[in-house]
């Protein structure tokens, strides 16, 4: 799945989620493509989204999806504990919305370790990758802090 159309699946997909209030495009300013997405509390995250193509695949190619079995269903974390998130829960969670998705051009998704940044990525069934970093968190109310450097609660 190309950037573009990855682009409007996660803002559909997200928005469906159960603890989500909206999901909306984000630009960066600098030709990022990405998702401001707020929680049922008001809590507030900021999503980079990149990708991959598929392996051997060019720009200049048309895209060429592949359709398979898409990702067993898993549970969502509880997203909140003592009325605030973190950004273990929010990519675990937000990771689980995408993969109960059902859309057969997914092969996997999985949250990032924890020896980075927090996000989720995608594999897709014909090799192409999906990239979701957070970039900014907030409370609710709040205005987003610097870039990465993410509120240990939100």
């Amino acid at each position: 799945m190309r950037l573009e159309r990855f682009h409007a699946f996660a803002l559909e997909t997200l928005g469906k989620g159960p603890d989500v209030r909206e999901v909306e495009p984000w630009d960066r300013g600098d030709h990022t493509r990405g998702l401001h997405v707020t929680f049922s509390t008001g809590a507030q995250v900021w999503i980079s989204i990149t990708g991959a193509l598929a392996p051997g695949e060019k720009h200049e190619s048309a895209e060429a999806p592949v359709h398979a079995e898409p990702p067993a269903e898993v549970s969502a974390p509880e997203l909140y504990q003592d009325g605030s998130a973190t950004p273990e829960r929010v990519k675990r969670y937000l990771a689980a919305v995408m993969a109960n998705s059902g859309c057969d051009e997914i092969a996997l998704v999985y949250p990032y370790t924890d020896d980075g940044h927090p996000g989720f990525g995608l594999q897709f069934h014909n090799g192409a990758r999906g990239f979701c970093l957070f970039v900014h968190s907030a409370r609710p109310g709040q205005s987003p802090g610097a870039k990465y450097e993410l509120q240990s609660a939100f």
